[in-house]
């Protein structure tokens, strides 16, 4: 579609709205249903780690406090009452069962996966923790394995860990909710001389139906009669309406901005654009879930580590005529291999590094996502309402000299206009300091343009058919304009030409900003839109951008990420529409902008509260911080295992060195509060977008 198509406010131009209309019937907001998202699994799953950690925090207490090992740890006395000696291991039975069992029965699946992790290396300390102390308890093993505290402090761990990791993970929004969303609540099937409101659901193919003014399309179909601007953004990505008549397609979830259509329904149901649209999100994000996460990885590392050296153990000890001595060294080394510290580690840097994202302005809902982003070396940016502003702006005003005289004029003639175009020419007159002169008598021709007296002149503004109606030449500039994609208005007085004015989608400073950034850290920036390739080419330039993707359909889009995937690229896609939703999701990362829509937004993995694209930096700054830190704390973490492991299984027991359970302990503990201080040196981080 050529770009003098799109004129015309639409051609005011090509389809010029009929601006009266303009008065009474202004685009609706977008209206989203609300949605109940409290009963997502991610909010139920915080909420019982919440309860057990809390609940198992007060149980815990008597049952270290209790607990002879600790007691001789720290040197205090226990009371001399044969009732004391069970209060640990009857409440330290009831957190075994009822605290450990997440872990219990995550243990279980893990095996049923044959994929060893966290769950499995949880599961395997606090069994040997909790079989042996009942065995020191009724004296069927050592005293020395009396490990009731240490029971007890690593099941309020790991819950502590998982219920901060349940939280930062917490999703409350629903892509596929907020899709639905976009059809109307109900639809108005013709039937005889009259309307009946039935539900989009009822209706079916050959189906003749009325949108009004400002309504959403109820179903995909084609114009049977009438004429209208219709806003396909959120579905196609196209920034301004586009004129739709007789014999059109529409689609389901699309504005009827101006006037009334009469839309026969072509289809239905799942055969809907925006059902497939949905399909794509599914997938994609299915697709998505499949990485393992790195704590995960460890955790399945050490279990091995903490079986083989349990057995070798076992083994060196019973080989050199210490039986007894054996089962104590190798049940010590596999409660000792389950660090307090990487329970923590992933956790506590994510929930730090997502609260501090969140005071720059960056939500992070997906931890998987977060960590990608440091590796990410491509950025695809959606076009409309990202790198630009998403509403027309006048960019260039041709005339003989008298710029501000024409531009005054053109601000009386749309003075009483609603549209985006007459408000983009307004508010160009006004950033200007100039006073529109009082204009009277307006009118709005629908193809044409509209005109009002001002000073005692008939001022007209339009398109191409205004210029055709009256005989009158267009300004030499347009030829240029329409080559570079941008919409053109001519202002004619008293029937003569005396200027003409550019409109466009206005760029946003902070993109060329953000393009300049991201250049210089050999970040390949790539543009992609549902606009013509003229609009697409001259922002493209305008922005320094070398490679784009211009007139791409939804579906496209998905696949476009696909192929820069395909090469080898790690990609971020930037986006703000339900048109950006299956890209965001198929993408390595989604980053939605938060002035977006709610279907875009829950695609994604990254929002940003602002729409300023230098965010994307920021996150980017974050992603590599925050994963240093969690290098240096599972490096740490699984360091004290390396280190204690061996100790602990009497790897210098020849020279007379065998580590203490208690000197253990307290490895175990500094292990702790050393990766929780690395994990706050995340809040130093200056996530607000910088001024290049």
């Amino acid at each position: 579609m050529s770009q003098t198509d799109h004129t015309g406010h639409a051609g005011h131009a090509e389809a010029s709205h009929d601006h009266a209309d303009h008065a009474d019937h202004t685009q609706a907001p977008h209206d989203h249903a609300d949605h109940d998202h409290a009963a997502h699994d991610h909010s139920g799953h915080v909420g019982a780690f919440r309860r057990l950690f809390w609940i198992n925090l007060v149980i815990a207490v008597p049952v270290v406090a209790f607990s002879p090992m600790f007691a001789m740890i720290l040197g205090y006395p226990l009371p001399d009452s044969a009732w004391v000696a069970w209060v640990s291991p009857v409440l330290g039975t009831v957190m075994y069962v009822w605290g450990g069992r997440p872990f219990l029965t995550g243990a279980v699946s893990e095996l049923r996966a044959r994929q060893p992790g966290m769950m499995l290396l949880i599961a395997l300390a606090i069994t040997v923790a909790f079989v042996a102390s009942w065995g020191a308890a009724l004296g069927l093993l050592d005293h020395q394995l009396d490990f009731w505290w240490e029971l007890a402090l690593l099941i309020v761990i790991m819950l502590l860990g998982h219920w901060i990791e349940m939280r930062s993970l917490a999703q409350t929004t629903s892509a596929l909710d907020s899709l639905a969303a976009l059809l109307p609540d109900e639809a108005e099937r013709l039937e005889g001389d009259g309307t009946v409101v039935v539900s989009p659901a009822d209706l079916a193919v050959g189906d003749l139906v009325l949108v009004r003014p400002g309504g959403r399309v109820p179903a995909d179909g084609r114009v049977a009669s009438g004429a209208a601007q219709v806003d396909e953004s959120m579905i196609t990505g196209e920034s301004r309406p586009v004129p739709r008549g007789e014999g059109d397609p529409v689609v389901a979830g699309t504005v009827a901005t101006d006037s009334a259509l009469r839309v026969r329904v072509t289809a239905v149901g799942d055969d809907t654009a925006l059902a497939g649209i949905r399909r794509l999100v599914a997938d994609a994000q299915n697709s998505s879930s499949r990485a393992q996460r790195i704590a995960d990885r460890a955790a399945g590392w050490l279990f091995w580590f903490a079986l083989g050296s349990a057995a070798i153990t076992a083994v060196v000890w019973t080989a050199s005529g210490l039986p007894d001595d054996a089962v104590v060294r190798a049940i010590t080394v596999l409660v000792i291999a389950c660090p307090h510290a990487l329970g923590l580690a992933i956790p506590l840097v994510v929930s730090i590094a997502t609260e501090r994202a969140a005071r720059g302005g960056v939500l992070v809902k997906d931890r998987l996502a977060l960590e990608t982003m440091r590796t990410v070396d491509t950025v695809l940016f959606d076009k409309t309402g990202t790198l630009t502003k998403g509403e027309p702006a006048v960019t260039g005003v041709d005339t003989d000299g008298a710029d501000d005289r024409v531009l005054a004029l053109a601000a009386a003639a749309e003075s009483d206009s609603e549209h985006p175009l007459a408000r983009a020419i307004v508010s160009a007159a006004s950033a200007r300091g100039l006073a529109a002169p009082a204009a009277s008598d307006f009118t709005a021709s629908p193809a044409v343009g509209v005109a009002a007296t001002v000073d005692g002149q008939r001022v007209e503004v339009g398109g191409p058919a205004l210029l055709e109606l009256r005989g009158a030449a267009e300004r030499p500039a347009a030829a240029t304009w329409r080559d570079e994609g941008a919409i053109i208005l001519h202002v004619l007085v008293d029937g003569r030409t005396v200027g003409a004015l550019r409109l466009a989608d206005e760029v946003r400073e902070e993109s060329r900003q953000a393009v300049v950034a991201l250049t210089e850290r050999d970040i390949q920036v790539v543009m992609i839109t549902g606009d013509a390739e003229a609009v697409a080419a001259s922002v493209a330039r305008e922005l320094g951008i070398e490679r784009w993707f211009a007139g791409v359909r939804p579906e496209d889009k998905e696949s476009t990420v696909a192929g820069l995937q395909a090469e080898g690229r790690t990609v971020a896609m930037v986006g703000d529409g339900v048109n950006d939703a299956p890209a965001l999701a198929r993408a390595d990362v989604g980053i939605a902008i938060g002035a977006g829509t709610d279907v875009a937004i829950a695609s994604a993995g990254v929002i940003l509260a602002s729409d300023d694209p230098r965010s994307v930096l920021s996150v980017i700054r974050l992603s590599r911080a925050s994963y240093r830190k969690m290098t240096q704390n599972l490096w740490w973490a699984a360091g004290y295992n390396l280190l204690s492991v061996p100790l602990a299984a009497g790897v210098l027991a020849p020279i007379g060195f065998v580590l203490p359970m208690s000197v253990g302990a307290i490895l175990m503990s500094l292990s702790t509060i050393v990766v929780a201080l690395n994990a706050q040196l995340l809040r130093r981080l200056d996530l607000r977008p910088q001024t290049l």
